[in-house]
Parts: C-alpha cells; sequence; structure tokens
C-alpha cells in the first residue's frame, strides 16, 4: 500500500490507502461510518461499526466481513494502528446498511475520488495540475511551486533507479536519502527537520529556493552515476548515494564561500511566510509616507 492520503467527506476526514499494484483505493470504514452518522469521535465510531458488523453478520454477509482488509493507519494519537478498510465496491455495500440522508451524497463523494486517482494513473500531468493547485493555495509562490514539481520529477526518476538496481523501498530508500543529505548539507534528514522545528511535515516543503535546488543537484548527481555505473544492490547504490550528495556539497561550500552566508537555515515555511508578510506591510506602511512627501 502506498500514497497514503486523507480526504474529507463533508469536513469529515476519511483515512485512505491506494494499492498501486491493483490500482484500487481503500477507505477507512470507521471513519466512512463516523462521517454518515455524525459520531462525536473516534470511539463512538468504532463502537457502532462494531455494532453494525454484528448486524451485517446475522444478515449473512460473512463474505464481506472475511474480505475486508486491515491495515495500519494514523489514529488520532498520531500512532499507526491498524483499522478495518474496504475497497469501494465493499463500501457501497457497507453504506447501503448504514441508515443515514448522507448516503447518496458519500455514493457521488466516492465515485467523484475513484475517478480522480484513475485519471491520474492514466494521465499523470492532472495528479501535476492538482499538485500545483494545492501549493498554490497553501501560499507558495508559483516559481517555488515550479521548482518544487520539478524536485518531485527528479526524486521520482531517483528511486526508479533504485529500484532498477535492486534497492527495497522503504528502510534502504531512507538510509540513500540520508546518504544525500549528510553529504550535501553536512545532515542527516532527521537532523535537518529538527534544525527547522519540524516533526512530521515534509522537509522540502520547509526549504529555501537555493536549499531546494541543491537537493535537486545531489538527487540528479545520483541518478546519473547510477545509471553510467550501473551498481548491484544496496550497497553499491549507497556509495554512489555518498558521492552524488557530495557533487552538491562542493557547490553548498563553493557558494558558501561567495556570499559568506550558510545555505542551510532553520527557517521553515511559516518563518518565510512571516517574513514575507513583514516585508508586504512594511511597504504598506512607507506608501502613504511618500505620497504625502509628494
Amino acid at each position: 500500500m502506498e500514497q497514503k492520503n486523507l480526504q474529507k467527506f463533508e469536513n469529515q476526514p476519511i483515512r485512505m490507502a491506494w494499492d498501486e499494484e491493483k490500482e484500487t483505493w481503500y477507505f477507512s470504514v470507521v471513519d466512512v461510518v463516523g462521517a454518515l452518522t455524525d459520531q462525536p469521535d473516534a470511539r463512538h465510531a468504532s463502537t457502532y461499526w462494531a455494532v453494525l458488523k454484528k448486524r451485517l453478520k446475522s444478515e449473512g454477509a460473512d463474505e464481506l466481513l472475511t474480505n475486508c482488509k486491515q491495515l495500519k493507519m494514523k489514529a488520532q494519537d498520531g500512532k499507526n494502528r491498524l483499522t478495518d478498510v474496504a475497497d469501494t465496491e465493499q463500501l457501497l455495500r457497507i453504506v447501503q446498511s448504514v441508515p443515514s440522508p448522507k448516503a447518496e451524497p458519500f455514493k457521488l463523494w466516492l465515485a467523484r475520488v475513484g475517478s480522480e486517482r484513475i485519471e491520474e494513473t492514466i494521465d499523470p500531468e492532472q495528479a501535476i495540475d492538482r499538485a500545483l493547485e494545492t501549493y498554490l493555495k497553501k501560499g507558495y509562490s508559483e516559481e517555488w511551486v515550479h521548482q518544487r514539481l520539478l524536485a518531485i520529477r527528479i526524486r521520482n526518476e531517483l528511486t526508479e533507479e533504485w529500484q532498477k538496481r535492486g534497492v527495497e523501498k522503504g528502510k534502504e530508500f531512507a538510509i540513500l536519502t540520508d546518504d544525500i543529505t549528510k553529504a550535501w548539507s553536512g545532515m542527516t534528514t532527521r537532523q535537518y527537520k529538527n534544525l527547522k522545528g519540524l516533526k512530521k511535515e515534509n522537509l522540502r516543503d520547509n526549504m529555501t529556493d537555493t536549499e531546494l535546488v541543491l537537493t535537486m543537484l545531489a538527487e540528479a548527481s545520483t541518478r546519473d552515476i547510477s545509471k553510467a555505473e550501473h551498481p548491484a544492490g544496496f550497497d553499491e547504490s549507497r556509495s554512489v548515494a555518498q558521492r552524488g550528495g557530495k557533487v552538491a556539497g562542493t557547490a553548498r561550500q563553493a557558494l558558501e564561500a561567495e556570499t559568506g552566508q550558510p545555505v542551510v537555515t532553520e527557517k521553515n515555511a511559516s518563518q518565510l511566510g512571516l517574513l514575507m508578510s513583514d516585508l508586504i506591510e512594511a511597504v504598506a506602511h512607507e506608501l502613504p509616507k511618500k505620497e504625502e512627501d509628494t
């Protein structure tokens, strides 16, 4: 399961997971039931689902309940916990058993969510357009967003290259990413996030233009060296990752020598946004003075 997502139905969060191999969405049943029946919290929603499962079983829906999977999803306390999930077909069967005026609107919402992801699989440009819109709504500049989308493309090309070389997703990807980050910035990913005061936030979404450019250079260099040398497996790919990161590390040191300023900064997206707000506010205060002077 990949690309864990969080969508909302009438402002109620619905946890979801995309199965890349089967091209299928799985939805948290507790979240859906809670949203349809206006449960006040997750505990009440879980209780409702437990009662509903008993009723479905008594109605002869054993096959439906047996086929429902359990996946680890982030709970309200921030921990990943096993929760019942259902695909679209299973979920529609469950929704039919929930007496709720929201059932029909939910079916329409379900169809829209499912069709959007399938369309993105067929035409990846739609996913890019959606990401662009999301970043712009968060207040990022259009120039930064285009740069961020390029960084995503380079990252995807690198991970595809790793897979070709026998590197496994998960822990091995994380180790190689740490090697690259440390080679160019002098810090592991976790240390870098700590510097910026981040917890679960995306590090790249909190980088300056220069930090993001050097991250792209480090990963593009790693990708290109790997394509040229064809490393076999994790150990050889790790050496390539360190060398690729060092290319960007050399560029960082050269830039710092020219400017006398560190490239790596503790500022995160929120602080960078505040700086921009302060600048705008300062300009606004100056405008009336200039008008009075003239």
